[in-house]
């Protein structure tokens, strides 16, 4: 677990989307326990109030849940979850303004789609 808090974005998103983050890539599987909100703390060198805002947010979007007296733990559904959450983001914020602004240079669909097989042959 390692990355560079963002000064522009709040830090218990920050946390809230590397947790997601372990999830879809598979680091923290579904059922396994997640760090304490201590650890967090400790980690990136943050007030633990903090991080538990964070581990919060996912328990809200039922991500993870609460064991008493153990900690927290990834829900059952929760990579997939994720995943579909994070496609229609993906729509959103690429895929809708990629056409808008293809659309506003005169950009066919086609031609679109052609460029954007161009590009995936890159990778």
């Amino acid at each position: 677990m390692s990355f560079l808090i963002d000064d522009s974005r709040p830090i218990f998103v920050q946390i809230a989307e590397r947790i997601e983050n372990d999830i879809i890539e598979g680091a923290l599987p579904e059922e396994s326990q997640v760090p304490s909100t201590n650890q967090f703390a400790a980690f990136y060198q943050i007030n633990p109030a903090t991080a538990a805002k964070g581990v919060n947010l996912l328990t809200e979007q039922g991500i993870l849940y609460k064991k008493r007296g153990i900690g927290m733990f990834v829900a059952a559904g929760a990579k997939a979850s994720l995943v579909e959450k994070r496609r229609e983001q993906f729509y959103e914020q690429y895929v809708v303004a990629m056409m808008r602004e293809a659309e506003k240079l005169g950009i066919t669909q086609d031609q679109l789609a052609d460029m954007v097989r161009k590009g995936g042959n890159k990778s």
